[in-house]
């Protein structure tokens, strides 16, 4: 390291610790917010050092996140993409290949996907954008989670065996009945596509979530448990399943030329063929395998600063879980003497979650609606978050859908529920504990006028 680059991070240091020490919070007139990014100056540092290094894009960095990252998920194989949308994108979208998958897990237009019906436009999305067909299914009261009986209840009436693939995310980081679900899985010889989005640190019987799909997702948003500012990953434990990843994550590529091996972070030349081979019918003069394109993919790579930072945010990930879960017991504490107004979040049995948010759900005799209790948080500055789309087939964006369902409220009444009356609060390390203190004097409140 140069005189002049140690003088540039130790000023960076500086900068950092002094805005630190700088910040202030004044309840009531700054907001307690629900999520956002912990970083300090590693971070800073690992991303300058990266974008003065001259090399921007995809590079030393990334592919040393594509190696360490997929333990934390509990798989073997990773691809860093530059979103979670991204990474639910190229995990739907592998299984449209037609060059680099085995036909069992290959799925063409028409084919079926079941997923719940609240869930986030990421979900659907990619479902529908390779020609897919979504099957959509009510959830389970009060986890939020999608309702194993209507799964079941719909495997069992397509005859057909439409229905190739389930995708869901785990609610907050709390997970369905896995030994249920992976029983159906193999039941009916689906593909599961697993978004752990909200899920990283959460367990299921001793095991990682994010470890029980043929892939799984992550995302990076500052308001997921680590972020890069926007990012994303998918992983997995086939290897099958990664070079199809990363081929649609680079335009549809065929070869990896700059790969050595799986898991190595230098360049190389792994298929040591890169200047031999040619297409089939094309001129003997085509060269450079590096430009043969066999799948029609996208470009959804990240900056290599971002890995830079995540590789920092890695080392941080003990800290940043244990905070979740200790502001999660503080908020029950807070919201138990008012559990006949609300259903409360309860990890599901032999579940170990690390909770996203706290979710809270209004019981339907509680006298009063979920826009005032909302209302009255956010006029006091603490920030709420309804449970995403509620019932996805309520939205614009899937009318056409939805007239395939008829009557939304009969046919999905618990969706219809988390709609009206759910919503959650943040977990994350920035509420500490000055500002739970005040989450609690503001719930009180509410609830001395309501009495």
């Amino acid at each position: 390291m140069s005189d002049k680059l140690a003088e540039i991070l130790e000023l960076v240091e500086q900068y950092v610790q002094e805005k630190k020490e700088a910040e202030s919070w004044k309840p009531g007139e700054d907001w307690v917010k629900y999520s956002g990014p912990y970083f300090d100056d590693e971070e800073y540092k690992s991303a300058i050092e990266s974008l003065l290094s001259g090399w921007l894009i995809f590079g030393k960095n990334s592919r040393k996140f594509e190696i360490e990252f997929p333990k934390h998920l509990g798989q073997t194989y990773g691809t860093l993409t530059n979103s979670g949308s991204s990474a639910n994108l190229l995990m739907v979208s592998v299984l449209s290949s037609q060059n680099k998958l085995p036909e069992k897990y290959r799925l063409k237009k028409g084919d079926k996907i079941i997923t719940p019906v609240v869930c986030f436009p990421t979900t659907i999305n990619p479902i529908i954008q390779n020609g897919f067909v979504p099957v959509f299914v009510d959830v389970e009261l009060p986890s939020v989670n999608l309702d194993l009986d209507e799964v079941e209840r719909v495997l069992e009436a397509d005859t057909e065996r439409e229905i190739k693939a389930i995708m869901f995310a785990h609610v907050l980081g709390n997970p369905p009945d896995m030994d249920r679900l992976m029983a159906l899985i193999e039941k009916y010889d689906l593909i599961f596509l697993e978004d752990a989005c909200d899920a990283l640190g959460s367990y299921y019987d001793g095991k990682k979530l994010g470890s029980y799909g043929h892939m799984s997702t992550c995302s990076f948003f500052p308001a997921h448990h680590m972020t890069i500012g926007e990012g994303g990953f998918v992983a997995t434990n086939k290897y099958v399943f990664q070079k199809a990843l990363n081929s649609f994550r680079d335009w549809g590529r065929a070869c990896y030329c700059n790969e050595k091996k799986p898991g190595d972070v230098t360049s190389g030349t792994a298929c040591g063929d890169r200047f031999k081979r040619w297409l089939p019918g094309s001129p003997e003069t085509v060269y450079d395998h590096r430009y043969v394109f066999d799948e029609i993919g996208y470009n959804l790579k990240p900056l290599d600063l971002q890995a830079a930072m995540g590789l920092k945010q890695i080392d941080k990930l003990v800290m940043l879980d244990a905070a979740r879960r200790k502001n999660f017991d503080k908020l029950y504490d807070i919201f138990a003497p008012y559990e006949k107004y609300f259903h409360l979040p309860k990890a599901t049995e032999k579940s170990d979650p690390c909770w996203f948010g706290f979710l809270l759900t209004i019981r339907p005799d509680a006298p009063f609606e979920k826009h005032q209790f909302v209302n009255h948080m956010e006029n006091n500055k603490i920030q709420t978050r309804s449970y995403f789309t509620g019932n996805a087939l309520y939205h614009p964006a899937y009318a056409a859908l939805a007239k395939e369902y008829g009557d939304l409220k009969k046919n999905f009444p618990n969706a219809d529920v988390v709609t009206t009356s759910s919503l959650f609060l943040g977990t994350f390390i920035g509420i500490t504990e000055e500002k739970l203190d005040y989450i609690k004097k503001v719930v009180d409140e509410f609830f001395e006028r309501i009495n």
